[in-house]
C-alpha cells in the first residue's frame, strides 16, 4: 500500500484531534470509525485500556502532539494489518478532493449490483423507481455540509468514477435541498437515498422531481454508523 494516502490521512486525523475543543471525543470518533476497540488500541500502544478510556472521557489531560501521533499511527497500523480497508476508503475521499465531514463514504463496486441489494443493506424504502435498476457505486454525503460548502462544479465530483451510482444524503429533514440540487446537476445519478426522515416528513414535491429526472428515490432511517459499516460490505 502506497504511503501517500496513509500519510495524508495521518496528518488530517492528528490535526483534527489536536485542534478539537474535545480531543478525547474526536479520538473516540476516529477509533470507532476504524472499528478498533480500546483494548486493541491499548495493546498496540503497549498501555492499559484505562489510559485510552481516560483520554477519551476527558479524565486525563488532553494528549500532546507526540501522543496523538502515536495513537494515529497505531490506528493506521492496525487497519493495515487487517487489509487497509479504512485507509483505502479515506484515500478515495481525499483523492476526490473532499473533507471527510462532507463525504462520509465513497465506493466503487467491482461489478454493478441491483438496487434492491443496496436497499436491503440500508433498510431503505423505495418511493419512486427510476430508469435504472442497478448501481456501480455509492457516495454518502452530509447534505448540510455539501449544500453549504460545495460549488456546483464540486457536486459533479460526488459521482466518483461513474454516475451509475447512488447518492446517499444524510442529515436530511425534508429532502428539499438535495432534490433541488439534483435539478441543476446533469447527468443525474441512478438513485438518490435520503437518510434520516420518515415518509410523512418528505418534501411533497420530491417524488415528482425524481420522476421527472428519472432516478430512483428512497428513504432510510437506520443508525448511521451501523449503516455505513454495512455499506462497506457490498461487493
Amino acid at each position: 500500500m502506497t504511503d501517500v494516502p496513509r500519510d495524508e490521512l495521518a496528518r488530517r486525523i492528528a490535526g483534527e484531534i489536536t485542534l478539537s475543543d474535545d480531543a478525547g471525543a474526536t479520538l473516540r470518533k476516529w477509533r470507532t470509525d476504524f472499528d478498533i476497540s480500546q483494548t486493541v488500541l491499548a495493546e498496540e500502544l503497549d498501555v492499559s485500556s484505562s489510559v485510552i478510556s481516560d483520554y477519551e472521557s476527558g479524565r486525563r489531560e488532553s494528549p500532546g502532539i507526540g501522543v496523538v501521533r502515536r495513537m494515529v499511527e497505531a490506528l493506521l497500523d492496525i487497519d493495515e494489518s487487517r487489509g487497509g480497508s479504512r485507509i483505502r476508503q479515506y484515500a478515495r475521499v481525499i483523492s476526490a478532493g473532499f473533507e471527510s465531514d462532507i463525504v462520509q463514504d465513497l465506493r466503487e463496486y467491482p461489478a454493478s449490483v441491483p438496487l434492491e441489494r443496496l436497499y436491503e443493506v440500508m433498510d431503505a424504502t423505495e418511493l419512486v423507481r427510476g430508469d435504472h435498476d442497478q448501481v456501480s457505486g455509492h457516495t454518502v454525503i452530509n447534505s448540510i455540509q455539501a449544500i453549504t460548502r460545495l460549488s456546483s462544479e464540486e457536486f459533479y465530483r460526488l459521482y466518483g468514477q461513474s454516475t451509475s451510482r447512488a447518492l446517499v444524503f444524510t442529515h436530511v429533514s425534508r429532502g428539499e435541498s438535495p432534490l433541488v440540487a439534483m435539478r441543476v446537476v446533469n447527468p443525474t445519478p441512478n438513485a438518490v437515498i435520503l437518510h434520516g426522515l420518515e415518509e410523512e416528513d418528505l418534501w411533497e414535491h420530491a417524488p415528482a422531481l425524481a420522476g421527472i429526472d428519472g432516478f430512483s428515490l428512497a428513504i432510510a432511517n437506520r443508525d448511521l454508523d451501523a449503516m455505513l459499516e454495512d455499506l462497506r460490505t457490498i461487493s
